[in-house]
């Protein structure tokens, strides 16, 4: 193992895109570049305040991705990222010892190309996991992109016994190269609207539907404007002929367009297979501790989450989520994501009964009761951008006003998510509408202290072509850091979807499978009733 480890360092160069082991692991980080890809499309918005504006820009700044190259014309995906001829390096354990519960394991990994050239820039979204299947444990790794071609993936090792590492490039099936970042970047400034809603006006029996967005192309056709009284949230209409902008009656998708060139749309195409798969600590590590002080949010065993960082999730069932549930009112709002523990409590809980109000299943809302224990459950979607069926006008509302009408108190919980329908927005969109999501959350604790709020992260999901182009992890990865730095020092908890469903061993979905939902559940419910658990 020395011959080969001293031959390793010394005979094969660092530049080839072949195994090499790296003993030094420090490298400088070069600061990622904030002006790349900020052009300024047609669908911009002035900040509501100063202040407003000066968060943005910080926000911006401190959420900026790595800079992703030009794509050359005509594009070459030969040139592109390839996980086929990329490398992996395991670096070695503290003073070389056998690895044990408490360290973290360092993976250097060294991105190619198709033609097995190392690449010279970041940019790629790359998603890592260490798990067991057999005790179906599984905890999420981190990434650091040094800008210049190489990652470092850094896992926590949690638990006894064997594991396997698995780094995932993000694209359709797997991967973002950052060829495809360079293009959701383009497209979230110059196609926004590649995402399109539609309404239906209608008066006696004169019918005409037209198309809705954030912003709308300037175009001949005069244009309904509907931005949010309280709120200051954008919404437009092209106008019908011959209808009044007052004679709008519902909201709905319209559909999504891809102008995608042959070449760009591949990017998003490849099968690709996991860079990294090998096993690690075939044997039994020594346990010195099972603390972590810092890395990741939590870690599966036996299927079961484990919070880190000084937080305990008790397991919960249908008799001790009555229990804790019992005489509270919980507030759901956001996406379907959010929806799925309305539908989870909903099957679960035999005395929580849905009141029927002839809604549809995928918009909402809906609301159940259990009269006995005096339990009350309310879900409405987030107003829009909302790709919906169809729904009265009458039923868009947005978050911001709905949480400014709740009275609040310990027996009210808050729940929600909002991140999905942003994707295809310039990030300027996700900020102005968490902002105003805040500010209402804010009020709300003011006036309620003891209002129990939990926010609900994005996750990873599959990515087919459309989805890919919609709804990226990369997109995704990054409202989730807007997010958590908006609501920081505020007395609110977070649901990490990303980690949870990153770290299981099932496959990425929007809607996460139910054993992760399950665990999800759990956790809110720690949240509600920390001594409740069963």
């Amino acid at each position: 193992l020395l011959v080969i480890l001293f031959y390793s360092i010394f005979a094969i160069s660092p530049d080839s895109c072949q195994v090499w082991f790296k003993l030094n692991s420090t490298t400088s980080l070069l600061k990622p570049a904030t002006d790349h890809h900020r052009r300024h499309g047609f669908c911009t918005l002035e900040p509501l305040s100063p202040e407003d504006a000066e968060e943005e820009r910080l926000l911006l700044e401190s959420t900026a991705w790595p800079e992703t190259p030009l794509l050359p014309s005509p594009l070459s995906l030969e040139e592109t990222s390839d996980p086929a001829h990329s490398t992996f390096t395991i670096l070695p354990g503290k003073e070389g010892r056998q690895w044990q519960i408490g360290d973290q394991l360092e993976v250097t990994i060294n991105m190619c190309d198709f033609k097995g050239r190392p690449k010279k820039t970041g940019g790629d979204v790359l998603l890592a996991r260490l798990h067991n299947l057999s005790l179906v444990a599984g905890v999420a790794g981190k990434v650091v992109d040094h800008l210049n071609g190489t990652y470092t993936a850094v896992f926590s090792l949690l638990w006894e016994g064997s594991a396997q590492v698995q780094v995932i490039l993000n694209t359709v099936t797997l991967a973002h190269p950052s060829e495809a970042v360079t293009v959701l970047q383009r497209l979230n400034v110059e196609e926004p609207d590649r995402v399109y809603f539609k309404s239906i006006f209608r008066s006696g029996n004169l019918s005409q539907t037209t198309a809705c967005n954030v912003c709308l192309r300037p175009t001949q056709q005069p244009q309904c404007n509907y931005t949010d009284v309280r709120t200051g949230e954008p919404w437009f209409c092209y106008k019908p002929q011959n209808l009044s902008c007052k004679a709008r009656i519902n909201h709905s998708m319209g559909g999504i367009r891809r102008n995608l060139k042959a070449k760009e749309e591949k990017l998003f195409q490849s099968k690709i297979t996991p860079l990294l798969l090998f096993d690690l600590l075939s044997g039994q590590p020594n346990v010195e501790s099972s603390i972590v002080k810092s890395g990741p949010a939590g870690y599966y065993y036996e299927g079961v989450w484990h919070a880190l960082g000084g937080s305990t999730v008790n397991q919960f069932n249908t008799v001790t989520i009555t229990q804790c549930l019992k005489g509270k009112v919980v507030y759901m709002f956001g996406d379907s994501t959010v929806r799925q523990f309305f539908e989870y409590l909903n099957t679960e809980l035999p005395n929580l009964k849905e009141f029927d109000l002839h809604n549809d299943r995928k918009a909402g809302p809906f609301i159940s009761l259990d009269y006995t224990n005096n339990i009350l459950v309310k879900y409405r979607f987030h107003g829009p951008p909302s790709r919906t069926a169809p729904v009265p006008i009458s039923e868009l509302r947005y978050m911001a006003n709905e949480l400014d009408g709740i009275t609040g108190g310990s027996n009210t919980v808050v729940i929600f998510g909002i991140w999905a329908h942003f994707s295809n927005f310039p990030m300027e969109i996700y900020i102005r509408r968490v902002q105003n999501i805040r500010r209402a959350v804010v009020h709300m604790l003011d006036r309620a202290p003891d209002t129990l709020v939990i926010i609900r992260t994005g996750n990873p999901k599959e990515l087919t072509l459309t989805v890919a182009l919609t709804n990226s992890d990369w997109h995704s990865y990054q409202t989730n850091k807007v997010l958590r730095a908006m609501f920081n020092g505020l007395n609110v908890h977070f649901v990490n979807a990303w980690e949870m469903t990153l770290a299981h061993h099932l496959p990425h979905d929007l809607h996460p499978k139910p054993p992760i939902i399950k665990n999800m559940i759990n956790v809110i419910m720690s949240y509600m009733c920390p001594q409740k658990g069963g």
